[in-house]
């Protein structure tokens, strides 16, 4: 996937993830960088746990739901490393 479709899918992901979750968000840039780091944690974890190999393979449906699951995972885990409610 390319470079745009990467900030594209991660800004999307990341502003959805924000919005599931509640809470205090990150910002415009930082939606963007949860997004993508949910991405690459989304696609881990699908190709693990539910033998994917590529998940996350461009703008897509499928992408999406894997980057928003993935950024989820990943605002739970940096609220409970700060302390904050998941």
């Amino acid at each position: 996937m390319g470079l745009l479709s990467w900030i594209v899918v991660g800004g999307l992901a990341g502003w959805l993830a924000g919005n599931l979750v509640k809470g205090r968000g990150f910002g415009c840039l930082g939606n963007v960088i949860v997004g993508v780091i949910g991405g690459l944690v989304g696609g881990f974890l699908a190709s693990q746990l539910f033998n994917i190999p590529d998940a996350v393979n461009g703008f897509n449906l499928g992408s999406i739901v894997v980057a928003i699951l993935g950024a989820v995972v990943v605002i739970v885990v940096v609220r409970l490393l700060r302390g904050g409610r998941a």
